[in-house]
């Protein structure tokens, strides 16, 4: 069930330079599912007249921590990265469906840019459910690989970098983690990435999902700007997704 909460922010820490982690809290914590996201308001911004969705990176239902990661992309997230500790923060979630977690198999969960986010909760719970998760991270350089400790807690991470600066130079798909056997890959990140996820997955058989980045202005499926077309006829990605397996979309694989 979807609520609408007053979140209290616990910190707000800088990554790097466009980039920053947002830690909020409540006593009212719904239970939220890898690959779901949430839909913040901000204040004091007259320009930003629609929440703003973000993935959710990680849960503490212990302690009613809600952690988002989040990149500063226009004045909307320009401004929740000037949040101080103690400030309110009111937060519509859990919304979209979210990521499959199969009982058994080898899991490859592929993360490029701000699709990484999910990866982190996505790999801690499939690790409290007895699965041992490969994950694979894509950036531009080694400056651009964030948290990562708390990845390397939950999964076996590889990395690689455009200019080869830590792990494989060149793309996620370029991995020789790949000639490895995977029953399932999840992915996020930018669509280019995706598709060739998507096209190697099909080609090996193998069960994948991916989580789009479709603007979603509403998140509830009212504005229909996330719409994106499936072998179904056109879905809004906010309320039908963001998860989809590659099998519905019309990609060609």
């Amino acid at each position: 069930m979807k609520k609408l909460i007053d979140f209290t922010v616990k910190e707000n820490r800088q990554l790097n330079h466009d980039t920053f982690l947002l830690v909020l809290h409540s006593d009212d914590m719904p239970e939220i599912r890898p690959g779901q996201f949430v839909n913040v308001k901000v204040e004091h911004s007259p320009s930003t007249l629609l929440r703003r969705p973000i993935s959710v990176h990680d849960v503490d239902e212990k302690e009613g921590l809600l952690y988002l990661f989040v990149k500063i992309v226009g004045q909307g997230t320009a401004n929740l990265s000037t949040l101080k500790a103690g400030d309110k923060v009111n937060v519509l979630l859990p919304l979209g469906n979210h990521f499959s977690i199969p009982e058994s198999g080898r899991c490859l969960l592929i993360g490029g840019g701000c699709g990484v986010a999910p990866m982190l909760h996505l790999s801690k719970v499939m690790k409290s459910r007895g699965l041992s998760p490969v994950v694979l991270i894509g950036t531009r350089s080694a400056k651009d690989i964030l948290r990562r400790e708390e990845y390397e807690r939950y999964a076996t991470v590889y990395y690689t970098t455009e200019d080869g600066s830590e792990g494989e130079k060149g793309f996620v798909t370029d991995h020789s983690i790949l000639k490895e056997k995977f029953d399932y890959i999840f992915c996020c990140g930018p669509e280019p990435m995706m598709k060739a996820v998507a096209r190697y997955a099909g080609k090996q058989k193998i069960n994948c999902e991916v989580s789009l980045e479709n603007t979603m202005a509403c998140g509830i499926g009212a504005c229909l700007c996330c719409v994106t077309d499936t072998k179904e006829g056109h879905k809004c990605v906010c309320t039908e997704g963001p998860v989809f397996n590659i099998n519905d979309l019309k990609w060609q694989i």
